[in-house]
């Protein structure tokens, strides 16, 4: 029996997020910060006549099959850009463990797998510069999935700044199960020309530092998602009175809301206070990824 080759798809974090210009093209410039925690999909593949696409897991009836999913677009991409370099088909499948809709880059992390299984099973090395510029192309949170470490990102989120250290830190994730749309969201939004984050602060080794740092920050897009859900509102109000919790803030388009904090048990601590006041919720601990 082939082993099949596997990918994890971690979840997206926003930590801050500042929307700093609308564009000519109706885009928003954004710098933010971003993590990614060690809960995640994860897409296995096994030689196969053609391509072809599963999907299971607890979220799988939330996402759409064949070329309107993301993974299936991204083997596409490759394929079309590198038509020998993998040469069987691959019978795919993805385990959907993150919620869609959620503002923790779930379908972008998905297609950033994708390329990254694909360039793993390459016959011929694929530059990671090439990748990345596909990854542009098939979203705007992709090019950071593919990297999937610490960073700054900005402009529509294409242009990157990977972090060469990072606290070592835990995160909880509280999504109400409320499918939020990113453009409803920007629909919303008053203010379009927000400053830029402030300069982080080097070396960032010390959870204090990144505490400090955040306390100056905003997710610009919080406001209007807790118009169209104001439960992101209560969310965020009672993660942060959780013991340890060093920040609480909804991350990207919402509706997911993440906690930060210093340990492992302070998080699991956490996670155990939400799951028992919101048991229609989901609710995660892991720690953060580190560079």
């Amino acid at each position: 029996m082939v082993e099949p080759t596997v990918q994890h798809a971690p979840a997206k974090v926003n930590l801050a997020l500042h929307v700093t210009r609308r564009r000519d093209d109706g885009y928003h410039d954004l710098e933010s910060l971003v993590v990614f925690a060690d809960v995640a999909d994860e897409l296995e593949a096994v030689p196969a006549s053609v391509d072809s696409l599963t999907v299971g897991g607890p979220f799988a009836r939330a996402l759409g099959l064949g070329e309107t999913n993301l993974v299936s677009r991204a083997v596409a991409a490759f394929r079309a850009r590198w038509s020998d370099a993998v040469e069987t088909g691959l019978a795919l499948h993805l385990t959907k463990n993150l919620p869609v809709a959620a503002g923790i880059g779930g379908g972008s992390a998905d297609a950033a797998a994708a390329l990254r299984l694909m360039a793993g099973l390459s016959s011929r090395p694929i530059a990671m510069a090439e990748l990345a510029d596909m990854a542009a192309r098939l979203g705007a949170d992709v090019p950071a999935c593919l990297v999937s470490t610490p960073l700054v990102a900005r402009g529509v989120g294409e242009v990157l700044a990977p972090l060469p250290e990072f606290p070592a830190l835990h995160i909880v994730l509280v999504n109400p199960m409320i499918p939020l749309a990113t453009a409803d969201v920007f629909r919303r939004l008053r203010a379009h020309d927000n400053y830029p984050l402030p300069e982080l602060p080097s070396p960032l080794t010390r959870p204090a530092q990144l505490g400090l740092w955040l306390a100056e920050t905003r997710n610009d897009l919080q406001p209007p998602a807790v118009k169209l859900v104001p439960v992101i509102g209560d969310i965020v109000a009672q993660l942060a009175e959780t013991q340890g919790c060093m920040l609480a803030r909804m991350s990207g388009s919402g509706a997911t809301v993440f906690g930060l904090f210093g340990s492992a048990g302070q998080a699991h601590q956490a996670a155990q206070v939400m799951r028992a006041g919101h048991p229609d919720h989901w609710v995660a601990a892991a720690p953060l990824i580190l560079p």
